[in-house]
Parts: C-alpha cells; structure tokens; sequence
C-alpha cells in the first residue's frame, strides 16, 4: 500500500515522514484529510510492505478544546478568588483523535511512551508513573512517563494542573493516590480509603493482580467534567461530586454515590481496560459489568450501605426505556461516533449488569464468579465478543459439574444430575442438565433481541399454567414475531418460603405444585429481568396479602408488585383501580425500597396531571399521595441519625412532603433555613434534611438570592447539587430563564457540566415547562456544539424536556421541531424515545383520567 490511514480530528497536521528502519533516510509523505470521516491518510512515494517496520513521525499542533472531549481546558477559583487553568484529557469512545494522530478504534492496543512538558509550578498525571524529569530551562520540565501495558487509545489520559495529592497503600503494595485542587484536598479521605478497600477486593475476586505498576494508582477529580467518571487505565478522572466527600457536609446518597462510582472505576481496570471489547457494539461487555461490579464489590467492602437496594432500581429504570420501540439489543451494531456515544445508555449499563444479576443468581455465584476469572485469564490483553464470554462461563459450569452447586439450600443432587427438592415434581426441575448448561443460548435471548418478557400466571389447583410474551409499552406496538426468552424463574408460595426455580424456555408452559396454595409470587427479590402478570385473582390474593401483613414477602419483593401493578396498566392488562388498590397498603410501609418504588410510581402521573392543569384531579391526588406517606414524614426526626437507608428515605421523604406542600414539613423547613440565613450560613443544617430546607427556603425573592450568594462562594460540589434542585423550584420565570442561560455561557457562577442537570430541573418545575422546551429549541446547535451529539447529556436533555408532555399540541410540536433539523440529529435515539413517551403519555391519559379521577372520589 501507499497510503496509513489514521483518525484525526481538529489537528493541524504540518509535516509527516516515513523510516522504513534505522539508518535509512526519513522519506516525506503527503497529508490528506478527510474531515467528516476525522481521518487522514499519510501517502508515500513508495509503496509500504507487507511485514516490514516502518516509523511514522507526524509533527502537528492544536488548541485545547472547549468542549469536554479530547485534550480540554478546565478552570477552578481558589478561595481567595483567583482563576487557575489545568488541561485534562477524555477520550472515550472517539477522542485520542483529538489529541493526537492515531488508530482510535478499542482493537488496535499498542504500548504508549509519553512525555509532557509543563511549567515548574505544575505536575504532570498520566497512566504510568514518572520515570524521570528533565529541567529544559530553568522554567520547564519535561516529565518522561513509563511505557504503558498494551492498551486501547480511548484510555490513554494526561493532566497538568496544580493539584494536591493524598496517599495510601494497599495490602500488596499498591500505592493509591488521589488528587484534587488544593483547597479541596480535606474532601479527599473517604475516597482514598475507599479506592483502597475495593482495588484489595478485585485483586482477590479477579484472582489477578492489579495489572500496572505498584508505584501509582491515581484518581484525579476535574473541577469541568461531563459524565460522572472514567476509567483511564492508571489515572481514573471524576467530577468532584464523585469524588468528593466532607464528613461535616456531605449527605449519605452523596457517600453511595461516591463508592459506587469508585466502585465501578476500578472494576473496568480488570473489565474493559485489560480485557477490551472488540468494537463498540458489546459497550455492555465493558459498562454493565462494571455497573454489575458495582454492586457485588460495595455489597461486601461496605456493606452498612446496602446498595443492594439501589440495584433493583436500576433494573426498573432500563425497564422503562427497554419497553419502548426505539429500544436496541444489548449488543447493537454501530459505525459512527454518534451512534457510537449512543451506545453508553441504560441498556448498555442497567440492562447489562440486570441480565449478569440474573445470570449469577441462575448458574449460582461460584460458578459465576470462576466464569469471570477464566475469562479475565484467559483473554488478558486482548479484544473479545459476547461469545467468549458465554463460553467461558460455560467451561466454568462443568468445571464445577462434580461438586455440583444446587440453587438452593433444601434442595440435592439427585442421581439423574438435576437439583431437586422434596417438594418439587420433576416437571419443576429441568435446572442443569443437558441444554439448560449452554449458557450461550440462553443469555443470546437476552443480548441479542431487544426488550424483555412479561410471564402470565394462571393457577388452576396444583397446576401453574406459564405464558410468556414481549412487554411493550403502547397500545399499538407492532407485535415482534418470534422473541422468546430463556427465563430462569424463581418463586415463593403461601406454603413455602424457600425459593423454587423454573427454566422457562418455551412459549407456554405447566409447572405442578406438590399442593394447593393461597398465592404465589414470581420473580423472588426482582432477581430476574421480567415482568409477572397474574391472571384471575392473582392480583387480589397479593393485594390482600400486602394489607394483612405485607412483611411476610420481602421489601424487595414489595417493591416490584408495585412496580409491575403499574406497568400492566400501561399495557392495558390491568384496571389502574387494581394499581390504586394496591398502593393503599403503602400507609403501613416503612422500608425504603417500596416506600421510594410507590413514590417514583405516583409522582409522575401527578405531574403528568400538574401539566396539564387537570381540574380538580391533580388536588385529589396530591392529598391522597400525603395521606399515603404522611405518618412516615411526621415520623422522621430532622437530624443525620440512622443507618444509610433511613437517611437516603428522610431526604427523599422530606423533599417529597415539602415540594406537595405538606404544612408541618413546610413549617418546619421554614425554621431551619431562617436560621441558616440570620446566621448568614454559619448554622449547621443537617445534610440530610438540606434539600428540603433548600427547596422551602428558595420560595421567596430574598431566600432565593440568599441561596444563591452560597452557591457562588467556594461551595462543596455535593452540596451545589442540592442548592441547583432548590433554585430550579422557583416560581419566577425570570429566574428560571437566568439559571439556564448561566449555564450556557459558562461564565463560572453555573458550570456548563451541569447545565443539562440544571434544564431538566427547570422542565420540571410547572414554571418552567415551555421555558425549558424552548431554550433547548432555541440553543440546539449550541447544546450539541458542547455536548457531543448522540452523548448521553443531549438523551437527558430531550428525554427530559419532554417527559410530561401528554397532549397531542405538544407531541406535533415536538415531532416539528426535530424533522426540521439535519437527519443526524432528527434521528437520534432519544428523539424517538421522547416522542414515543408523549404518545404514550396521552393514551395514559385518555384511559385512564376518569377511572383515576372515580377511585380518588370513591376512596379518598
């Protein structure tokens, strides 16, 4: 060939050569540049040979960015008010290019050397450790890093900047450092100790060593950043809210948040970084193991958090977007870099790591666990597929065949290799044995078809009659030929609490109890990606049973009955009476997980009523929600005491009691924050009643401007979140109107990092509905200038601009908009899914308003 094609992009490439091995002369190549395809190709006079070394030396130059890809610029103000600049670096999925001439595809690994020179008052981060520094003048230093392990370009990274850093090393010699602008360097403990915790827990679960250096685990937290965090091989780069924690400020969410995030950071220094997926189409081979990782490390590092808690939610979010038409496989194809930073959504994250939640609880978790470790072992360094996984999680099954692992306690190994239990018939057993050991035909259901299934139970005596289709939302969805899952139930009944477990991988099927039950409950703990429909008086028995004594399932179990009463009802399988029926047993609830479950389930149909100025009806139903959480409100003290889950639930409930006018909650808000502003912010307000207090406090002109004369001192980043929720419930359009332009100009009161945050606030604030839609109409070109089009920012932008909207004036505006732009941007993902969502928005509420409407009168 005569010509090496590299991506490129925005650099100004000014001369190239080619040595075809020492000694010989450096003969000129010409440069070419393709700008939409952000390729150059480099041609020579010769042609180049087939198993030959050449060198290529390419001399370019660029401006840092101003986006917050490729090589950037960030900016922090000290304490005393002083600007200071630094330089970061994000490359994931499609920005190495931005900072130099490369092959930025995940499959072309190779070995970096690096070297940075900076000013004497800096210091240089990369992946490696210095290795020596050079004085070039008296004034700049040349930093000459190690050579990296063999690694994908999207996780190369660099930083200069004037950080502080903080050390400590692990059981086996790991030094780990975290590091931040100095005046927050205090903030940076917990992180430490954490990263600590859990880099000592992968090193044992891997069974593999941390794969660089001893002399440098770093983590860096960028004041200008996008996304909540990445995972550059060596030197994983957060937002402060990420990383960030102050004992005396700090919240618990922000403490899980934290953990998890660090959590999942380093999960992909084993999974995606020394084993890489081989093109952006398996994303989720890298993200939902990490999400996964998140939760299965924490569980056991810090277990007073009980993020187990927090996964369900995850699976119920993927669900909503899962169900929608424009959803995708797990595993998708995709060429551009849009569709490419489409990729990095809740399918690719929630619903992978759900999918691998099921997948561990099917084959059990030791076997899970050594599929993992052989498929680390045996692919280190290299790209993989789907497949390889499957097959090494398969290998790990007839590893343990032997010493077979039976899924539950009560049952045992009987002769014929399945697990059976006293109580169970053979038809109930088809568990391990034979087909049900390929774990690649099962998990292909998963990953390679879109959506999920929803199981219909019918009880007829002892006979379970099982029914599985395609849940999708909207009522005239086209109906998908074919999809069938591999489903590994799990179920409780009135007789037994032990979890049985059912293979389910045909249409329809019969189970037989070894008696009669009172009810049965599928799907034990949510630990599968389904939903349980339960035909005749399924339904009432569960209901029922939630008003005797509904401790007798588990909170989890609670949870997602809530859950799935009011996604049968988007499908029309239910009356939403049956939903509303349900919710009555929630008086009496007081763990956090259904508590929060019925909450996310309520809200939005009231603000779906709230915007449209429904009469009377929204009012109703506000009362009835109040009435519903009022005795666990008036129970909460207004202080930090508690474990995790009790505090997380206070700032939820009191935000929640406050924002629907509940007067106690009001009054009592009210009287913490007079204090807080008499003491001009010297009052302690416990952090986990903050938002409530905030969110009151900013009703008023004066307490608004209070609120944000705080926000612009050197405040906490956790608690600028709290305080951007609180100036966004303003009812003043004018306000609403100057926080959003803030934060489009960037100016440093409001970071362009959490403008979107900050629009999606204003949409849903009553207020703010048609501001918001129109400054995303109106700034469109901007938006995606600084965001990236197809970037998970722009999905939250227009998803959540759009998600009350329930008319058909607003849908046909939405859908005019977005066709009046160029096709890249009208055919986004998260365009279809808003206008899918507004569709079913309205369908909702054509059905469903009178009924609502009858039940409040009735009941309430």
């Amino acid at each position: 060939t005569c010509a090496v094609i590299l991506h490129s992009k925005r650099l100004s490439i000014t001369r190239a050569t080619v040595q075809s091995g020492r000694g010989h002369p450096e003969e000129e190549a010409r440069v070419v540049e393709h700008q939409s395809f952000e390729q150059v190709a480099l041609l020579t006079t010769q042609p180049l040979r087939a198993g030959h070394n050449y060198t290529l030396s390419i001399q370019y130059h660029a401006n840092l960015s101003h986006t917050f890809r490729g090589f950037y610029k960030s900016t922090y103000r000290t304490r005393e008010g002083e600007l200071r600049v630094l330089a970061a670096t994000q490359f994931e999925p499609t920005a190495a290019r931005m900072a130099f001439p490369c092959f930025d595809e995940p499959a072309f690994k190779a070995r970096f050397s690096i070297k940075i020179r900076r000013d004497n008052k800096h210091l240089a981060l990369s992946n490696m450790p210095v290795v020596k520094s050079v004085n070039v003048t008296p004034c700049l230093v040349e930093d000459h890093f190690d050579t990296t392990v063999k690694m994908s370009t999207y996780l190369v990274a660099f930083i200069i900047s004037d950080f502080k850093s903080i050390s400590k090393i692990t059981r086996r010699g790991v030094k780990v450092s975290v590091y931040t602008v100095p005046d927050r360097i205090h903030q940076a403990d917990y992180a430490l100790d954490a990263a600590v915790r859990l880099l000592e827990f992968y090193e044992d679960y891997f069974s593999i060593p941390y794969p660089l250096p001893k002399q440098g685990k770093y983590l860096a937290a960028i004041p200008d950043f996008q996304s909540g965090a990445m995972e550059n091989w060596g030197l994983t780069t957060y937002r402060e809210s990420a990383l960030l924690y102050d004992p005396e400020k700090s919240s618990a969410s922000s403490k899980l948040w934290i953990t998890k995030i660090i959590a999942h950071e380093l999960a992909h220094q084993w999974f995606g970084n020394l084993v890489t997926m081989e093109w952006w189409n398996d994303l989720w081979l890298n993200e939902g193991f990490a999400k996964f990782m998140e939760f299965v490390s924490v569980n056991v590092t810090h277990p007073e958090l009980r993020v187990e808690d927090h996964f369900l939610r995850r699976c119920f979010d993927a669900m909503v977007v899962d169900s929608l038409n424009s959803s995708h496989p797990i595993s998708t194809p995709v060429e551009d870099p849009a569709q490419i930073l489409e990729m990095f959504d809740d399918v690719s994250y929630e619903k992978g790591s759900c999918v691998l939640n099921m997948l561990r609880d099917y084959l059990t978790a030791d076997v899970f666990k050594a599929g993992l470790v052989q498929y680390l072992q045996k692919y280190s360094y290299q790209n993989t597929k789907n497949e390889d996984l499957w097959n090494s999680m398969t290998n790990a099954i007839f590893f343990f065949l032997p010493s077979q692992i039976c899924p539950t306690e009560k049952t045992e190994l009987q002769s014929d290799g399945f697990c059976r239990s006293s109580q169970e018939s053979s038809s109930n057993a088809h568990w391990t044995q034979g087909e049900a050991l390929d774990v690649r035909a099962m998990m292909d259901t998963w990953t390679l078809q879109r959506g999920f299934p929803l199981v219909t139970v019918t009880v007829r005596g002892k006979n379970i009659h099982l029914q599985q289709e395609h849940y999708r939302r909207g009522a005239d969805a086209p109906s998908p030929t074919g999809n069938l899952w591999h489903i590994p139930l799990t179920y409780i009944t009135s007789k037994s609490g032990t979890v049985q477990r059912f293979l389910m991988t045909t249409k329809a099927d019969v189970m037989i109890l070894p008696g009669m039950v009172n009810w049965i409950k599928f799907n034990v703990d949510m630990s599968g990606y389904y939903l349980m429909h339960y035909e005749d008086d399924g339904w009432d028995r569960l209901i029922n049973l939630l008003r005797r004594n509904h401790t007798v399932i588990s909170s989890h179990d609670r949870a997602s009955l809530i859950n799935n009463v009011f996604q049968l009802v988007r499908i029309k399988k239910l009356p939403i009476s049956k939903a509303f029926d349900l919710t009555l047993y929630l008086k009496h609830e007081r763990e956090m997980m259904p508590v929060l479950q019925g909450m996310s389930e309520l809200v939005p149909l009231y603000r779906l009523m709230e915007s449209r100025e429904v009469d009377g009806v929204e009012k109703e139903l506000q009362e009835y929600l109040i009435s519903l959480f009022k005795g666990l409100v008036d129970e909460q003290p207004w202080s930090d005491e508690g474990s995790v889950s009790e505090q997380l639930l206070r700032d939820s409930l009191l935000l929640f009691a406050c924002v629907h006018r509940y007067q106690p909650c009001l009054d009592r808000a009210r009287g913490f924050f007079t204090e807080w502003q008499k003491s001009n912010g010297t009052f302690r307000v416990p952090a986990d009643v903050k938002t409530a207090v905030y969110a009151v406090g900013a009703q008023t002109p004066e307490g608004w401007d209070f609120l944000l004369s705080k926000y612009q001192l050197h405040t906490f980043s956790a608690e600028k979140e709290k305080m951007e929720l609180a100036l966004s419930l303003s009812r003043s359009q004018e306000k609403l109107q100057w926080l959003m332009d803030q934060g489009l100009s960037g100016d440093g009161i409001i970071r362009a990092q959490d403008l979107p945050h900050i629009i999606v606030l204003v949409a849903n604030n009553p207020s703010g509905h048609h501001l918001a839609w129109t400054f995303l109409k109106e700034n469109w070109d901007k938006l995606i200038e600084k965001f990236g089009l197809g970037s998970s920012s722009i999905a939250n932008i227009v998803t959540g601009v759009t998600r009350c909207y329930s008319t058909r004036s607003q849908l046909a505006e939405v859908r005019e908009f977005f066709s009046s732009l160029e096709e890249k941007s009208a055919g986004l993902r998260c365009v279809q899914q808003a206008l899918e969502t507004i569709e079913h928005n309205l369908q909702w509420m054509d059905r469903n308003l009178e009924e609502v409407k009858t039940w409040l009168q009735k009941k309430h």
